[in-house]
């Protein structure tokens, strides 16, 4: 019978830290699965994934290049490029994508800019103001992408567009 005892008390002893162990394991492992990839964290925002890229290699002369801040602007963190003229690039989702340009204000002459892009999957629209003017024009505003099934982003923008 003291044997019993003994052993039922060590037996509940090594269950009892066996079921410890398990809640600091799930409890880290839940943590760890809470943190994310800043990158892709800072520009989710729905469900369309907005995704940094490098200037574009297809972009030779003026362009209109925007990231979502001034400091991202600053690193080199584009969300938005275009050749001033026919075609956008963007990383949407997953997918580095060249579109076409459907209407452009005149950056040269206007205090606004405006364009509008559309592809299979995407309508965006970029609008700004300019924020100061030397030989690249500063801008500031609002970048707007639409899916088909409705699902809308908009976020702010901050670059440059000039020759």
């Amino acid at each position: 019978m003291k044997y019993l005892l003994i052993f039922f008390s060590a037996f509940l002893l090594v269950a009892c830290k066996k079921d410890k162990q398990t809640v600091t394991n799930s409890s880290a492992k839940e943590s760890l699965n809470i943190v994310q990839d800043s990158a892709k964290t800072d520009t989710l925002s729905g469900k369309i994934l907005v995704e940094n890229f490098p200037f574009p290699k297809e972009i030779k002369e003026c362009s209109c290049y925007f990231a979502k801040n001034k400091a991202d602007f600053e690193a080199e963190k584009y969300i938005y490029a275009d050749d001033a003229g026919k075609t956008a690039y963007m990383k949407l989702d997953g997918k580095k994508l060249s579109m076409n340009l459907i209407s452009s204000s005149d950056m040269e002459s206007d205090e606004e800019l405006s364009k509008e892009i559309e592809s299979d999957d995407y309508k965006i629209s970029v609008k700004g103001k300019k924020i100061k003017g030397e030989e690249a024009l500063l801008f500031k505003g609002t970048l707007t992408i639409e899916k088909p099934d409705g699902t809308v982003v908009t976020m702010p923008i901050y670059g440059e567009c000039g020759c």
